[in-house]
């Protein structure tokens, strides 16, 4: 090897011209591994369907090849689902069982299916992924939403006008071809925070849309609140408010009385309004005595109405003035129509919820309430199982709320 050829660069003849051994064309490659990878992205959009690249939800045929006779309304009893190879769901010969097996099997699974009313699956039907994968709300506090009181943080309007009352509501979230003209039903489970093993059961049985409302008593209710939001529950907060008879039943301690002053009163409610954060409504934890008497109960409606939250009332006591006062303070507010679980047996549970179903059909919104009792968690779970596949979509209180005050943004996505 001769001086010049170590001089020379590395590849080049001293002459200059190229080498036996020429670099590899890295640049073609990479071009052309870039292409290659636009034509997988395009094939795999054009399979899937989905060119926003992984919104949540899913389109599946288990419906069963040939046709079939329309079924009558789903047993009430369940059988042990299979399925086979083609998705057919049915009983455990794989033969269709007018859809009592499916519920089963999408209440062991957590994965809703909706089917048009009176019939069987046939074709693509929609799966209910968002509901099955959960829905998180936003954390809680917004610090646009919130001011320093007496006892801990307030609820109030933000300067760009947002309210607890919208930004903390739960959005409408259910299939697609349910969402225009269905029946709608809110349920809320009251009386949490108060038992951590009630607490869990609701956590871990209900669906998002199912209201939550938490007493102000609980040791720790911070962080119960949070995982229910962090599971999709909308949260209202129950203030405590004077009964006719406080000896035998009393809602506790800081309860809002209609011989004290409005001051008082006052002072009282932000006590409780203080002690979690991320409610989108306030209701009355009792209080006949106190919802009855239009000079007590103003000041309080007026001061909610100045928070941005709404007001929910129980449905508990006939007398209540929440209907009459709450339009003249431009105050977002309903009525629950049907006490679950007044009478706390299987049997009246079930009623009851028939007797809301019933009231949503005729009416178009229904909302039922019951307390956070065992047997009142396990009936409402069975009954929110199948709601949407009788063709009524359950939604939180907020958009009930909103059906009646059009001020509010109805949050459906």
């Amino acid at each position: 090897m001769t001086g010049d050829e170590l001089n020379d660069p590395l590849g080049v003849r001293a002459t200059g011209g190229p080498s036996p051994r020429s670099a590899p064309p890295y640049r073609l490659i990479a071009i052309g591994g870039l292409g290659v990878a636009c034509l997988l992205l395009f094939a795999f959009l054009r399979l899937t369907g989905d060119p926003m690249g992984g919104e949540p939800y899913a389109i599946a045929a288990i419906g069963p090849r040939a046709s079939l006779p329309a079924p009558s309304p789903p047993s009430s009893e369940t059988a042990k689902a299979s399925t086979d190879t083609t998705g057919t769901i049915g009983s455990e010969r794989g033969t269709p069982d007018k859809g009592s097996a499916a519920q089963e099997l999408e209440l062991k699974s957590g994965v809703k299916i909706f089917r048009p009313p009176g019939s069987l699956p046939s074709g693509a039907l929609i799966i209910d992924v968002p509901q099955a994968l959960g829905l998180r709300l936003p954390p809680a506090p917004d610090m646009r939403l919130v001011e320093k009181g007496r006892y801990g943080l307030l609820p109030k309007v933000g300067k760009d006008g947002a309210r607890a009352a919208e930004v903390y509501a739960r959005p409408v979230i259910g299939p697609s071809v349910l969402q225009a003209g269905a029946p709608r039903i809110a349920i809320i489970l009251g009386g949490l925070g108060l038992s951590t093993i009630a607490s869990d059961a609701a956590l871990a049985t209900l669906p998002g849309a199912v209201t939550f409302a938490y007493a102000p008593y609980g040791t720790s209710l911070p962080g119960d609140v949070e995982r229910a939001r962090d599971k999709g529950h909308e949260v209202l907060l129950q203030v405590p408010m004077e009964t006719f008879d406080m000896e035998q039943a009393s809602p506790g301690p800081h309860v809002l009385r209609s011989s004290a002053t409005a001051a008082d009163n006052l002072d009282q409610l932000h006590w409780s309004m203080s002690r979690f954060s991320g409610y989108a409504g306030v209701m009355n934890f009792l209080g006949a005595k106190f919802t009855a008497d239009d000079g007590a109960f103003t000041p309080i409606l007026r001061e909610l109405a100045a928070r941005g939250v709404f007001y929910l009332d129980d449905g508990s006591s006939a007398r209540s003035a929440a209907a009459l006062i709450a339009p003249s303070l431009a105050l977002p507010s309903a009525r629950v129509d049907v006490m679950l679980d007044a009478v706390a047996r299987s049997d009246a549970i079930d009623a009851a919820l028939a007797r809301l179903e019933a009231l949503a059909r005729d009416k178009g919104v229904a909302i039922g309430m019951a307390s956070a009792l065992p047997l009142s968690i396990e009936r409402i779970a069975k009954f929110t199982a199948t709601i949407e596949a009788h063709g009524i979509l359950l939604v939180p209180a907020s958009a009930i709320v909103a059906k009646s005050h059009p001020a509010l943004v109805n949050r459906e996505q």
